[in-house]
């Protein structure tokens, strides 16, 4: 019985932060990999949508082995369908645009303005969700939209404004998927959402796939192959660092990425990114923080709060 109660659960039965933290830094890497891939065979003809196909494709492989060895494929009912099938339209968008971002910019540039998704998050959580936002969040909102400005500098042309809109868009679509999971999240299993998101996005791409796919190269197949793996193995890390430690510590560590967004632009690319990275990428990542810590709070007040009024 135990057994079974312990396969149905969603949740780790123990918290490992050091465990979840080293996953989450697998995790940047494996997506700044990833994105790295999507640039290069973008560079060798392939499309936006064969990557999107071919990423889903790993991430649907990945996320069936995970709830086959986890909670089960019992756990995926939903009385939810119309709910997952709008979380798939909004992240196939989100995602679809992420990969056009990463084409058209340089890769550091990419990711550290893919660093405003919390932002966008705070203010679409107070739109959308009424959630309070005191001062010190709304002022981390408008520190990094500073820092943004400061790494696009619309005036100079040394970032192209096309790819720095793209960008923008993803990041304020992917905060939008954000929303959309917490609601998923009052009944939905994370597993249940990672499953349905990465099969249920297979038919609109596959049926795209028949306008848009293109013979390659064998070695053009096999970077695509690795994309995919990058991908799919990125949302199982994800999913079990969240699972082993809170949020608030582990997604600092996603700020990673644009180590390896550096390292990758100038080994792969020969990029070189502007001065301005420099300055507004901190500002972005200390505003980021900041959002991080002010939910850690407020969550842990609500906890206690909860606690103290509980009858004894």
């Amino acid at each position: 019985m135990a057994k079974q109660v312990a396969r149905e659960s969603d949740r780790p039965a123990e918290q490992r932060p050091l465990a979840g933290i080293a996953l989450r830094l697998l995790t940047a890497l494996l997506l700044a990999i990833m994105f790295a891939l999507v640039k290069l065979v973008a560079s060798r003809g392939v499309n936006v949508v064969e990557s999107l196909f071919y990423r889903q494709c790993g991430s649907a492989l990945c996320a069936a082995g995970y709830v086959a060895a986890g909670p089960g494929f019992a756990s995926l009912k939903t009385e939810r369908v119309w709910a997952h099938v709008g979380r798939m339209a909004l992240g196939v968008a989100a995602m679809g645009l992420n990969f056009l971002a990463f084409i058209l910019l340089p890769l550091a540039e990419a990711t550290a303005i893919g660093f405003s998704v919390p932002i966008f998050a705070v203010v679409l959580a107070a739109l959308v969700l009424h959630e309070p936002t005191g001062r010190w969040r709304w002022s981390a909102v408008a520190a990094g939209f500073v820092g943004v400005l400061i790494i696009v500098q619309p005036t100079s042309g040394e970032v192209p404004l096309l790819g720095a809109s793209v960008a923008l868009v993803a990041a304020l679509l992917t905060a939008s998927v954000t929303i959309v999971i917490r609601r998923l999240g009052k009944t939905e299993r994370a597993a249940t959402t990672v499953f349905w998101f990465a099969f249920s996005s297979l038919v609109p791409l596959g049926l795209a796939m028949l306008f848009f796919a293109r013979t390659h190269d064998t070695a053009t197949w096999l970077l695509l192959a690795a994309l995919a793996l990058a991908g799919g193995l990125a949302q199982l890390t994800l999913t079990g660092a969240l699972r082993l430690a809170p949020v608030a510590l582990v997604m600092p560590m996603d700020y990673t990425s644009l180590l390896w967004a550096l390292l990758l632009g100038a080994w792969m690319f020969a990029e070189v990114p502007t001065p301005w990275i420099w300055i507004g990428a901190p500002i972005i990542i200390a505003s980021g923080l900041v959002i991080v810590w002010r939910e850690h709070l407020l969550h842990r007040r609500a906890a206690l709060s909860a606690e103290a009024a509980a009858p004894t």
